[in-house]
């Protein structure tokens, strides 16, 4: 296949492929993956499907307008159009190439929320939402058990760090408490300045929200 070798075959790929990239681009960001769409090709030929049929849309309502707009660029080239009529040809590219394909992705993702029994968040991991910014938890007491059934635990405040997608997931604790052998928590170590887990090392990781004698003092602690 050899590229377009005149401005007005550039003109005519960007128009046949630009479209369904920006319509499968954003329907793969509000809907979320399948596993029909896994591979390139495949999403490659959903992307210039969807070029087609809106490129149709295109005709229909437009399509006497467009073809005197397509022998103006023939005859002048797109340069000098552009340099005429700037403001039209911005108004129009982001009209055709973002504005209707964003507007039908948009659409088509709302009537298949409306009928979907889940809903798709954004959220590479489940790791990711717990820690990450979409987690509205804010500091709190962790306890995790480890693979040789050590349980660990510690306190998740604002000097605290948890690390997700595309990394190792990991997670800084600012301080560490002893734990009982049924994963109780016990009296805060003494001049800790925090502990390390991997999610690797890690079986069970839970967020604890507790309000007993021993938490308040170590909040009291916490906040001094």
């Amino acid at each position: 296949m050899q590229p377009p070798s005149t401005v007005s075959q550039l003109l005519a790929l960007v128009l046949l492929v630009l479209p369904g990239l920006t319509y499968q681009f954003l329907r793969e960001r509000w809907r979320g993956p399948v596993a029909a769409e896994e591979k390139l090709g495949e999403r490659m030929a959903r992307a210039i499907t969807a070029s087609v049929a809106l490129n149709g849309v295109y005709a229909i309502v437009a399509g006497p307008f467009f073809v005197q707009a397509w022998r103006r660029v023939e005859q002048s080239g797109l340069s000098t159009l552009a340099v005429e009529h700037p403001r039209m040809v911005g108004f129009w590219a982001m009209l055709l190439f973002l504005g209707v394909p964003a507007a039908a992705a948009a659409t088509v993702s709302f009537w298949e929320q409306r009928r979907a029994r889940s809903r798709y968040r954004p959220v590479p991991t489940a790791w990711d939402y717990a820690f990450g910014p979409h987690s509205d938890s804010g500091t709190r007491y962790i306890r995790a058990r480890l693979k040789d059934g050590t349980w660990v635990g510690g306190w998740f405040g604002i000097r605290s760090y948890a690390s997700g997608h595309p990394h190792e997931a990991d997670l800084y604790l600012e301080a560490s408490y002893r734990m009982g052998a049924d994963g109780s928590f016990g009296p805060r170590v003494e001049q800790t300045d925090g502990i390390y887990l991997r999610a690797a090392d890690v079986d069970i990781v839970e967020m604890v929200s507790v309000a007993d004698e021993l938490f308040t003092e170590s909040r009291d602690d916490e906040s001094g």
